[in-house]
């Protein structure tokens, strides 16, 4: 595949209160996305408050002043529409999809919890045991779950990608109602936030309704900037895990640069090559050449302010967990002296290609994607080229990354090891 910039129909909008609106119409099928995206996660939290971000996206479907508790959900459910939220380092992000006839239900569900969210106490008390236990599950009784939250707070000592979406539990135990407040206060403004809207629906019709519903919600403080730097790493760092797990699992993560940063498209392509898939290297080595493990993979994580590489592997449960994390490392090594054949290359970038024009087939897919490119890497025209960016790429910029960010200096390790089941 060799294709050239991809052009999407997008309209940008600023509208007077500072909040950046992105229209796209698709007239493939009647129906729409609404998405508005807060420039507020985990990044943007300190300690005493982590997981705060992660605890407001459960309590904006408790009711506003004139919708009541989960009557948001069931008002778009009602339509035949679906909805739902999600929190990461940099963002949270609330979305609906609806017939293109409910255009102006999700634009006023949407505006009216973030002027009138109902905060009280009862429902800090009970979205807090919610996350709670998704933290139990998830983290603390999951080997690959706990291992990345320690590979993350490891890897990151001074910034606030030290500490976990989900958050640490001491602090999800003390979050107040007045922490809510100010925290909702401080990032859920028009200036701090980003909608689009893809689908089957007018300009003329949208953009009013947009503008009435959002033009008037006034912004009451600027968000302080995140301050905190990562100094630079000057040695391994590691750090083995005991907990009850059936085997050995290893995370091997190397620092990364910013997603607004060019090597990420050579990055990917590089991660597609060592990680991703049966026919990858590190899945070939561990699992057929060696058979040391029975799983592994991997990923590139592209934040606002760093970056993380990692990849992975599940052991055998009687594997060698050294001889593991060797053949694990050895193929990031052999990226940093041998060229990767052409073949190999043009596959890599055929595939990541077709992987990225793929999900921007459906509506929801370019919403995604242009979200994550405007909040995360500053502007949402990465969207139209990144494809071509990745087949730029050439087997001399991958041996470049390769020397370049798999230094052993700029290397964490988290290693699960597991351990019998005590009974006390």
């Amino acid at each position: 595949m060799h294709s050239g910039k991809i052009k999407l129909p997008v309209k940008e909008i600023m509208l007077s209160n500072g909040l950046k609106v992105l229209l796209v119409e698709d007239r493939n099928a009647p129906i729409i996305t609404f998405q508005i995206w807060y420039k507020a996660g985990s990044r943007n939290e300190r300690p005493g408050i982590t997981g705060i971000s992660h605890l407001f996206e459960h309590m904006m479907f408790k009711g506003s002043k004139n919708v009541g508790a989960e009557k948001h959900s069931q008002k778009i459910n009602a339509v035949g529409g679906t909805e739902n939220a999600f929190t990461q380092w940099d963002v949270t992000s609330y979305f609906e999809i609806v017939p293109n006839e409910q255009l102006e239900l999700p634009i006023y569900l949407e505006s009216e919890r973030l002027q009138n969210l109902n905060l009280i106490q009862e429902t800090l008390t009970s979205e807090s045991e919610v996350v709670k236990e998704e933290r139990r599950l998830r983290t603390e009784n999951d080997p690959s779950g706990l291992a990345i939250e320690n590979l993350f707070a490891l890897a990151f000592l001074i910034h606030p990608y030290h500490w976990p979406i989900v958050g640490w539990m001491g602090d999800l135990n003390a979050i107040t109602l007045q922490d809510c407040k100010e925290y909702f206060r401080t990032y859920y403004a028009p200036n701090n936030a980003v909608i689009i809207l893809v689908g089957d629906f007018e300009e003329n019709e949208a953009l009013p309704l947009i503008k009435k519903y959002f033009e008037n919600i006034r912004n009451n403080v600027t968000p302080p900037p995140v301050k905190s730097e990562e100094p630079v790493q000057r040695g391994i760092r590691r750090a083995d895990i005991k907990m009850i797990a059936e085997a050995p699992i290893i995370f091997a993560g190397f620092k990364a640069p910013k997603a607004s940063h060019e090597d990420n498209y050579a990055l990917q392509v590089a991660s597609y090559i060592l990680s991703t898939g049966e026919s990858s290297r590190i899945y070939k080595s561990l699992l057929y050449q060696h058979q040391v493990a029975v799983e592994a993979g991997g990923e590139t994580v592209a934040l606002r302010d760093n970056g993380l590489f990692f990849a992975y592997a599940l052991a055998n449960p009687d594997a060698n967990i050294d001889n593991v994390e060797k053949l694990l490392l050895d193929e990031f090594e052999k990226l940093k002296t041998e060229t990767i054949p052409e073949k190999e290359l043009q596959k890599a970038k055929n595939q990541l290609e077709a992987d990225y024009i793929f999900g921007l087939a459906s509506i929801f897919g370019k919403a995604m994607r242009l979200g994550t490119a405007e909040t995360i890497a500053g502007k949402w025209q990465i969207v139209q080229e990144t494809p071509a960016k990745l087949q730029e790429v050439t087997a001399e910029d991958l041996k470049r990354v390769a020397q370049q960010y798999f230094n052993r200096d700029t290397l964490t390790i988290i290693r699960i090891l597991p351990e019998k089941n005590h009974l006390y």
